[in-house]
């Protein structure tokens, strides 16, 4: 049996005419090259072709087609222009990135992509933001993702052999379904140390990150009445999309350069509010100290229920660490925090720390969920909480991620002059907007097709705004974001 590498070798150097179907017969009079291109792209889009697979050697390409071997060459030069595929020397050329859709082909010529519009709309679908959030890209500027090359892998793998050579067996049933106590006292310990809260162990719930908190939220304030929940515009398209799946009905309320707009937010009527305080998501402010006790009364005149997705907290860069809004108004404020950010999105951990009234009904709703997290990460991650590790990271992190935020800024000032960027003294991302008239979608679609990912604006918006986009610099290396920030612009001109 041969190596699966050998395999797959074997499977480009036989991936000629037959497996794509490829017949000259079809090719216009004089443009071998670009129909040769535009089958080789539809290849790649119907799966035939997938991201990884190497393309048959030009001379075996161009003998089975009996073309010359320029008209071969030709195309694969297209495609890699495009960002489809990457010369690899030796290693041929090899399909790097997918068009997120292609239209079939006709019976005489291949079609010709669809307009950008068709994939990407201002309101996705949850499959279709999901589709889009997967497609594979040459560069990878999307929001929200930390720097997933440098996951401590060493520091996890000596703090796993810790904590497996002193839990004994008891401890790998089925645990509490809060979490195991170690996590919980080591993330109540952090939680002081780096956002000021004073927490007990027993009220802090280990959950699958933010989304599971939304879930578990949205499942509770369901059983007692509560049917909407307002949310900041613009604001998080993943956390609305997860609130409406539970039902709850997701009032939009302005964002000005303070934070949210209580006063708009009395108006909606909505008893529960989620609001990303530290560094609101997409558009970096910070909420207001005037704006913060305005938010306080909304929730003690009314009984309101602030839900606080301490979104960034612990990345900053040009200013002072902002409170926390749990600090102030424990009993009306739902505090929910992870380590996506901080570690990886892979984890699935995070914590709440909810008002005493609704704690219980969150535990239960967890145990009914999936009984728990599993129990060795916890171990692990709370080793590295207690050790230090973590906030050694942490201090790392801001160092490369502040680097990598500068080198975008500047990519912007050079490929994108006039656009205005926002909120780059945290965080891991910076929005930008555009004083034209044009759609967003279209812009993120094209700059998608030539392998550069990055969000739109107007999906995280509800209402009307600018054209914008959402870009993530974290998990890119400096010369990336520069390239990434110049495909755009020739997208743009």
């Amino acid at each position: 049996m041969p190596r699966s590498k050998d395999v797959a070798a074997d499977r480009s150097i036989t991936a000629g005419s037959d497996f794509l179907q490829l017949n000259t017969a079809d090719a216009p009079a004089g443009g071998l090259s670009d129909w040769l291109a535009q089958r080789l792209r539809l290849a790649v889009a119907d799966g035939r072709l997938a991201v990884g697979d190497r393309l048959p050697a030009t001379r075996t390409l161009a003998a089975e087609l009996r073309v010359s071997r320029g008209v071969v060459t030709e195309a694969y030069q297209r495609l890699i222009e495009d960002g489809h595929a990457v010369g690899r020397g030796r290693g041929g050329t090899v399909v790097v990135a997918a068009p997120v859709a292609a239209a079939a082909p006709a019976p005489a010529r291949p079609a010709q992509t669809p307009p950008p519009g068709a994939v990407f709309t201002t309101e996705p679908e949850a499959d279709v933001f999901d589709t889009v959030r997967a497609a594979p890209a040459r560069i990878d500027l999307s929001p929200g993702t930390p720097d997933l090359a440098s996951f401590p892998r060493t520091a996890w793998s000596r703090a796993e052999r810790r904590v497996l050579g002193t839990h004994a067996a008891p401890g790998f049933g089925y645990g509490d379904p809060r979490g195991t106590p170690e996590l919980r006292r080591a993330v109540a310990k952090w939680l002081a140390r780096n956002r000021g809260l004073s927490v007990a162990p027993d009220e802090v719930l280990i959950v699958s990150g933010t989304a599971q908190t939304l879930g578990l939220l949205a499942q509770v304030l369901g059983r007692r009445g509560v049917r909407e929940v307002a949310v900041e515009d613009p604001g998080s398209l993943g956390a609305r999309q997860h609130l409406r799946y539970w039902g709850m009905r997701t009032p939009p309320v302005p964002v000005d350069a303070d934070g949210i707009r209580v006063r708009d937010l009395r108006a909606s009527g909505a008893p529960a509010v989620l609001v990303t305080p530290a560094h609101q998501f997409p558009t970096g402010v910070v909420l207001g100290g005037a704006r913060r006790r305005e938010l306080m009364r909304w929730a003690a005149d009314g009984d309101g229920l602030i839900i606080e997705d301490d979104y960034d907290a612990e990345h900053r860069y040009d200013r002072p660490p902002v409170p926390a809004l749990r600090a102030m108004l424990p009993e009306h404020v739902c505090y929910a925090g992870s380590v996506s950010k901080l570690l990886a999105p892979a984890l699935r951990t995070g914590w709440v720390v909810a008002p005493p009234e609704l704690h219980g009904a969150l535990v239960d709703a967890k145990r009914f969920t999936d009984l728990g997290n599993a129990a060795l990460p916890q171990w692990v991650l709370a080793d590295l909480m207690e050790s230090g590790e973590l906030e050694r990271r942490l201090r790392q992190l801001r160092k490369r991620h502040r680097a990598r935020r500068d080198a975008m800024i500047q990519a912007i000032g050079t490929h994108l002059p006039g656009a205005v960027v926002q909120g780059a003294a945290a965080g891991l991302h910076l929005t930008v907007t555009f004083d034209a008239d044009f759609a967003d979608t279209d812009l993120a679609a094209a700059a998608l097709l030539r392998g550069v990912k990055v969000q739109p604006l107007s999906w995280h918006r509800q209402g009307p705004g600018r054209p914008g986009l959402v870009l993530g610099y974290a998990a890119s290396t400096a010369t990336e974001i520069a390239e990434g920030l110049a495909v755009i612009g020739s997208v743009l001109e």
